[in-house]
């Protein structure tokens, strides 16, 4: 099968070696896989990362982010069958989507909104749980509630923010500040529900206050934490919380103390690695995004469409990705 696989790490995306076409076998499905035909995928700034930092001794297949039609199932599978449309996010632990056939777990994946075409459908899988994980398990945001309390979301104009803010808006009660540097992200983030937006490029706090917000009870943080991080501090109330999905270097907690705030770190991939008891739940909610999708509640959160699915234009997604000049989601489409 084809597949774009890379073989060294920390090569800049302009080296042709960075990515590369090449021929693999066709993987087998376990007890609780699906055998899924890709049609589709998402580029998100992970694929980066690991492509940047993480040593391989054989070819590594990327990409956490896939649509596409279930061809076979495992013995133990009860959820699909095959012919069924799917998305998900996948494992960080296994073959990644770069490739014309892929197995997951069947407890990841859930089935594509009818109305989108897979490539649409391919930009919502990880994003849609990191931002739902954040909200509704780490922050425990109650469904319909939090009412008067406002929350401030630290590039929201990305992958995951795009989805957050949505999901924020039609899920609670929050105000709901985004923060976007560009006029066109400004713009995105404030057509997506945002009731304000200020500039992360600025002291954060002086711009709250102008919006008539001393103080907000909740910050999530989904970029440049360390570099944000004096600013996010002051503009959290006391006993407020933050939330965080990058990857600083070092984060000192001391200053969370003086105001009592609870932090919480969210990694989409953690149910997955360990294989916890609560699995399923990913295909739970991503059932449940589906179906806000269908309703027309949810948008997807494509910006751009970057053609068939091959090493240049990975190549090309990767670039725009890391220049950190994307907003919502890069999408590739058929091998």
């Amino acid at each position: 099968m084809k597949a774009i696989v890379y073989t060294q790490h920390g090569l800049p995306i302009e080296d042709p070696n960075a990515l590369q076409d090449s021929e693999l076998p066709m993987p087998l499905a376990g007890p609780n896989d699906l055998l899924v035909e890709v049609r589709a995928v998402a580029v998100n700034p992970v694929d980066t990362k690991v492509r940047r930092g993480s040593a391989v001794s054989e070819p590594r297949v990327l990409g956490w982010d896939a649509s596409g039609i279930v061809r076979a199932v495992g013995a133990e599978v009860t959820l699909f069958a095959p012919g069924d449309e799917v998305f998900y996010a996948g494992s960080i632990t296994r073959p990644g989507s770069y490739s014309q056939f892929q197995v997951v777990d069947e407890r990841i994946v859930g089935r594509k909104p009818a109305s989108l075409g897979f490539a649409e459908a391919a930009a919502l899988p990880l994003t849609s749980i990191t931002a739902w994980e954040l909200l509704f398990d780490r922050l425990k945001v109650e469904e319909g509630g939090c009412e008067g309390k406002s929350v401030l979301i630290v590039g929201a104009g990305g992958g995951v923010g795009s989805i957050l803010v949505q999901l924020a808006r039609q899920l609670t009660k929050l105000t709901i500040v985004g923060t976007a540097s560009r006029d066109l992200t400004r713009q995105w983030v404030r057509e997506l529900g945002a009731h304000h937006t200020i500039d992360h490029t600025r002291p954060m706090q002086p711009q709250l206050a102008a919006l008539g917000l001393d103080a907000v009870d909740i910050v999530i943080s989904l970029t440049h934490t360390d570099h944000h991080y004096q600013d996010i501090v002051e503009a959290l109330a006391p006993q407020g919380q933050l939330a965080l999905i990058d990857d600083p270097a070092t984060l000192d907690a001391m200053p969370l103390k003086r105001k009592s705030i609870s932090l919480y770190w969210e990694l989409m991939f953690t149910r997955s690695m360990f294989q916890t008891a609560d699995m399923v739940r990913q295909h739970e909610l991503l059932d449940r995004v589906a179906q806000m999708v269908d309703q027309g509640v949810l948008k997807t959160t494509v910006s751009e469409h970057f053609g068939v699915i091959n090493a240049a234009n990975l190549r090309r997604a990767h670039a725009l990705v890391e220049s950190g000049k994307a907003h919502g989601k890069i999408v590739l489409e058929h091998f």
